[in-house]
């Protein structure tokens, strides 16, 4: 907003920047839950290499970057969203991205996609993320990690590790898995589980902690230190080579349709908030 002209008034800032929000399916308000699992800040014979409390008031680009646009055939997934900058945003102290009904640049609805490839990586410990998973027809949310060699191997020589996943048609259920190759290079069957609260309660009411124990030919992943997926170079069948012992990298997302959870409908309601609170990397001393 520029002023150029004022009758009877001095002009003293003569412009300033108003950010514009599309919010016409929903209200857009980010409601942060005060309740939900936590973790401690330390752990004994362990010592916190890397995190990010996303107490700034903007995304540390240092540790992360954003990845734009649809990718190639929607991120290998037939993925709707196109990712910007502008649905990532610091609230009070937690990462919020957030999935929306808009047309931009061809594409029916936005979202965003923070990588920290070339930033931090990181080969075996303990990661604790605390988040408040969206829902919905169509919405699929992501904590994960790929192998930071992918640009040299390729996916799934590289490997990849689901942390957390979830289809947003079924708000109670989370999914970990890990993906990797068989000896000619292609995918072998993914390799996860899945976990669902009991009661009808949803991973979209309040905070849960997604965990990943990573050790030496081992990878664990738990939910509220609720272990539920165990993997080793046994259970995934034929590897060449395991990927799992070398440096990954993270990634945060919410896509938006796709080949798994299908795509949105009458039912979804948007926008969509993934807020996370905290992602710590710990190692043994």
């Amino acid at each position: 907003l520029n002023i150029v002209n004022a009758n009877g008034a001095t002009i003293g800032t003569a412009s300033t920047k108003i950010i514009i929000e599309n919010d016409d399916a929903g209200n857009g308000t980010v409601v942060i839950p005060s309740t939900g699992y936590t973790t401690p800040e330390t752990y004994e014979n362990m010592d916190l290499i890397w995190s990010d409390e996303f107490a700034a008031t903007a995304l540390n680009e240092s540790f992360w970057t954003y990845e734009i646009g649809n990718g190639n055939w929607g991120w290998g997934n037939n993925e709707l969203q196109f990712y910007r900058r502008e649905n990532t945003s610091l609230v009070d102290g937690h990462l919020v991205i957030a999935a929306r009904d808009e047309n931009y640049n061809g594409f029916d609805y936005t979202s965003s996609r923070i990588i920290t490839k070339n930033k931090f990586d990181f080969t075996h410990g303990r990661v604790d993320i605390r988040a408040v998973v969206p829902e919905g027809q169509g919405i699929w949310p992501a904590l994960w990690m790929l192998g930071s060699n992918i640009s040299d191997v390729s996916w799934p020589r590289c490997g990849e590790i689901d942390i957390m996943e979830l289809v947003g048609h079924e708000p109670s259920k989370v999914h970990g898995t890990l993906h990797s190759a068989n000896s000619n290079g292609d995918h072998l069957p993914p390799n996860g589980s899945s976990k669902s609260l009991p009661n009808g309660q949803k991973y979209s009411d309040e905070f849960h902690v997604f965990s990943l124990i990573w050790e030496e030919d081992s990878v664990k992943i738990y939910m509220d230190d609720q272990l539920y997926h165990t993997a080793t170079p046994s259970s995934l069948g034929s590897q060449n080579p395991y990927p799992f012992n070398d440096p990954f990298f993270f990634i945060m997302n919410v896509a938006v349709g796709g080949t798994w959870p299908g795509s949105p409908d009458a039912s979804t309601v948007f926008p969509q908030h993934m807020i996370v609170d905290y992602i710590r990397v710990f190692q043994p001393k």
